[in-house]
Parts: C-alpha cells; sequence; structure tokens
C-alpha cells in the first residue's frame, strides 16, 4: 500500500511510441480502478499557452488549486520544458526533483514518461526502475536496448521490460526479447527482468497482466515526501 506521499513511477520511451501509449494508458487506467490518482508528466509533449502544463505550475504553483480542489484522480500535463529545466548539471539531483515532490501531493502516483536520455540526465542514481515497453518488432528490442545502456552506464537506473506480447502458441517478438536479454546480461553484466502484458489475448489476462505491471512498479517506485526524495544522494 501507499504511504501518504506520492509514488513517483517512470516509463521510459525508445524509438516509436506505437507500443507505449497503449500500455501507458492501460497502467494508468489500471491504477486509477484500483483508487490511486495519478498525475502523468508526458515529457513528449511540449506545453505552450493553449496547452499548459509543467513549465507554467513550476513558475506558477498556485494555479493547481482550483484542480487540487476538484480531487482530480487522473491528470496528464505536457511537460517537455519543465522537465528539461529541471535537469539542471550543477544541481543536485535532490534539489532537481524537490519541485515535483512539493507540486504533487495531492496524487498517489507520479508516473514521469520520457525519453531514456531524459530520465538518465533528470534521476541519476536515485532508485527509481523505469519500465521499457518492447513490442515483438526488432527494432523495438534495438531501441529499447539502447535506452537501456543510457539509464544504466549513465544513470546508474536498472529498468524493467515489459514485453507485449501475443497469444502464447504464436509469439514472433520472444526471439527479439530473449536476445535483448541475453545482450544485456553478455555485455552489460545486467539481468533485464521481464514483464509480459498479453495485449492480444482475452480482456481478463490483460487486467491480470496490467494489475501484476502496476503492482511491480509501485513496489519498485521511491516515495515523494515534502522536501525529501528518498534514494536521491
Amino acid at each position: 500500500a501507499l504511504q501518504a506521499a506520492p509514488r513517483m513511477i517512470a516509463l521510459a520511451s525508445h524509438g516509436t511510441q506505437r507500443g507505449e501509449l497503449p500500455l501507458l494508458w492501460s497502467l494508468c487506467s489500471t491504477l486509477v480502478a484500483t483508487g490511486y490518482s495519478v498525475a502523468v508528466l508526458d515529457a513528449l509533449t511540449h506545453e505552450s499557452s493553449r496547452n499548459p502544463g509543467l513549465a507554467q505550475l513550476l513558475d506558477n504553483p498556485n494555479s493547481r488549486q482550483d484542480e487540487e480542489a476538484a480531487s482530480v484522480s487522473w491528470s496528464v500535463l505536457p511537460a517537455a520544458q519543465g522537465l528539461q529545466r529541471l535537469c539542471v548539471p550543477s544541481t543536485a539531483v535532490r534539489s532537481a526533483l524537490m519541485p515535483l515532490s512539493e507540486l504533487f501531493q495531492n496524487f498517489e502516483v507520479v508516473l514521469i514518461y520520457a525519453r531514456a536520455e531524459l530520465l538518465a540526465r533528470l534521476m541519476p542514481n536515485t532508485g527509481i526502475e523505469p519500465l521499457l515497453a518492447v513490442s515483438p518488432s526488432q527494432d523495438s528490442a534495438m531501441t529499447a536496448y539502447r535506452a537501456l545502456k543510457q539509464l544504466l552506464l549513465g544513470a546508474k537506473l536498472r529498468p524493467t521490460m515489459a514485453s507485449l506480447i501475443g497469444e502464447r502458441s504464436s509469439n514472433p517478438g520472444a526471439t527479439s526479447v530473449t536476445n535483448l536479454q541475453d545482450c544485456a546480461k553478455t555485455f552489460l553484466n545486467y539481468r533485464l527482468d521481464c514483464l509480459r502484458v498479453r495485449a492480444l489475448q482475452s480482456p481478463q489476462c490483460l487486467v491480470d497482466d496490467m494489475h501484476k505491471l502496476a503492482s511491480h512498479l509501485l513496489e519498485k517506485a521511491i516515495p515523494m515526501y515534502r522536501n525529501q526524495l528518498v534514494g536521491s544522494p
């Protein structure tokens, strides 16, 4: 169960978003259905005057008071510029992420959806375990491996893989996923855990898989206490 502080989880984007977005929405739907309020910081979408997001919230934290009063259970914010602003090389990770812990205390889960290179710059050595979504295509496994290297070698973040598969009897992506795990072990000395999401099977299978995935991510999340992020230096 979550404590009083929100929990931060992350989904590392790589390659195309074709498999990532459905997984993201299914994951958020599962968390909300389970009773958690979720704030998604979407670093692949830029803030603007017509579509304000994290950058505007950092400039004016009080602008969120109306939403907090309305008890929103699921909020998606454009966050490309805002998260980039937090990646200040001379700033300690604790200080860089502190604004997020202050802004989203009204939510129980904060999910950051960003390119792997941004996650590596934003939260090195924090102990968070980003999720890598890998579809059956060979290209997906290749871009996932590059993202794994960025996270593991550049930021000491240890990702978990979500393998998006079809029927057990005909899973064309099994070989590429196994190859990805073998490469991670051989070249990076890293055991890449795999959580399978059987997206093409019955709705009940999908629900069961998403509950397992959500539970795993919450177990590996970092709490966002006010003025403190557990796991940060």
